[in-house]
This record gives C-alpha cells, structure tokens and sequence, in this order.
C-alpha cells in the first residue's frame, strides 16, 4: 500500500442511502474507504465494488471499539476523514411521540457520533485529519412531524460547532453538513407509521400517512450530494458548515437574514393547518 494513500471511514452505508454513495466518491477519487453496515445487514453492494466494510452498531460500545480495532490493523493507525452517516428517522407529531422510540433515534443520530469520535480522535489528530458530520435542515426549521428527527440534528449541529473549536489546536478539521432532501431509502423503516388513536392530529390522519409513504419531489441525487459533500472534505480548509442539497439555497437564506418565527406562517400554510385549527374548534363546539 503506498505511504501517501488516504482513508476514509463513513458509518451507515446500507444499500441506497448516503453512506453508500460517500464510499463509493472516496472511492473513485482513489482514497481508501472503509464502509460499516450493521451486523445484520446485507453487505453484497459492497462487496461487489470492492469496498472494505466492517459491522458496526453505533449505539454499543463494544461495537465501536471492535471496528477501532481493525481500522488500526488495516491502515497501520492512520486515518484521515470520519464520516459521521449513520442515522435514522422518526415521524410523529411532538405531543404524540414515543420517547422510547426517540432515545433510540438520539442513540444512533448523535450519541452514535459522540462515540466515534471518543474512540478514534487519537487517530484523526495523528493524520490532521477531518471528521464530517451529516446533519440536515431539519436541525434548522421547525419542520412538522420531525420534531425529535429535528432535536436530533439541531444537538449535532451545536456539538460539532464546539468540537469544531476545542479540535483546532490538534489541527483537525470539523465540517457539519446541512443537507436538504436527498434521494435516499431512510423513509422505508417509517412507511407503517400512523397517528395513535385519540390524537389532536387525527383529522390529518391521512395526510400523515401520505407524508410518511412519499417519495420526496426534487430530491437532489444522492450521488450528486457524495460528489460534492467530499469535495469540502478532502479541503486544506473546508468550511465550518456546508449546505446542500434540494431547498438548502431558500432556507439558508431565510435563516440567515429573517425573523425566527418565519417558518411559523410558512409551515402553516404548506401543511395547511388552518384545517386543523377548524376541525379542533368544531370538535370542541361539539363536546360542550
């Protein structure tokens, strides 16, 4: 193996997601990546482009330790990128959520960071390398249904700003991405989920529905998005944040120069919740 050869090491690289299409950027740009799946995830997309993976569970320590164990052993202790990808969803109304079902999300969308970058910072400082944090627009706007996906996202956005700061005399890099809808499968596991019986939301319970069986419309290309999300990785000096992806270009703006409750109106009137707000008056005329 040639002494100047690069790795990268992407979490959650199950078939048709981000991670899948990272690996195969790094990949074509002649860096070395090193994928994870699950454990009891299939593997063969990997196999058959020839990419190196490794089981991993984010939410077990043991897990992460095991993966240090052989990503030391393959690149002799180097390591110059950390995608932080792996990650999952949950869709319900906040006044509906299943905490249970929620910590499990926190577990694997920023807790699942916080341990890799516990177990392999050594080797990141030891490369001046650079760890990428995907994150999204829902840690941005109070997007409906997405509350606790959103709470996720928010916590990672804030936890890589800090570990932005206090990595800089290491001379490691800390690139959050904030991305906007991608093409991608992370909506499969949540396609049964309904409204609980009883909810205040019940008279939207089919328009819940629809939304967590859609295919998002215009979508940026998951390959696209890998295309350019390592292009800011392998920089002498990425940016702090990196927005992309479909939509990212209107919210940025509007985060950056609107009032905070602009998305308040913008919400309502895309999810149409004056509907709500008259089925909930009537019902409550009804029962008096």
């Amino acid at each position: 193996m040639s002494p100047n050869q690069k790795f990268a090491l992407v979490t959650g690289c199950g078939k048709g997601g981000i991670g899948e299409a990272l690996v195969t950027e790094y990949t074509r740009r002649g860096i070395h990546a090193i994928a994870t799946v699950l454990p009891n995830e299939g593997s063969d997309h990997l196999s058959q482009a020839g990419i190196t993976f490794f089981p991993l569970d984010v939410t077990v320590e043991q897990s992460v330790i095991e993966l240090k164990a052989g990503v030391q052993k393959l690149t002799g202790g180097q390591l110059d990128v950390l995608v932080n990808c792996a990650g999952i969803a949950y869709t319900m109304t906040a006044i509906d959520t299943d905490v249970a079902a929620v910590q499990r999300m926190f577990d694997v969308n920023l807790f699942g960071p916080m341990r890799m970058v516990h177990h392999f910072h050594d080797m990141l400082i030891r490369s001046t390398g650079t760890i990428v944090n995907i994150g999204s627009i829902g840690g941005v706007i109070p997007y409906l249904y997405g509350a606790s996906y959103n709470a996720t996202k928010a916590g990672l956005h804030h936890w890589s700003n800090t570990l932005r700061v206090e990595m800089a005399p290491f001379d490691v890099k800390v690139l959050t991405i904030i991305s906007g809808e991608v093409s991608t499968n992370i909506l499969k596991n949540d396609a049964h989920r309904r409204l609980p019986e009883g909810s205040y939301y019940s008279p939207f319970a089919e328009n819940f529905r629809q939304h967590v069986t859609r295919t998002p419309e215009g979508a940026t290309d998951r390959f696209k998005y890998a295309e350019n999300v390592v292009a800011q990785s392998l920089k002498k000096a990425p940016p702090a944040w990196f927005w992309y992806g479909s939509f990212t270009g209107t919210i940025r703006f509007l985060d950056t120069f609107g009032w905070r409750t602009i998305w308040d109106s913008w919400l309502w009137k895309m999810f149409d919740l004056g509907k709500l707000k008259e089925a909930h008056a009537a019902q409550m005329k009804k029962d008096k």
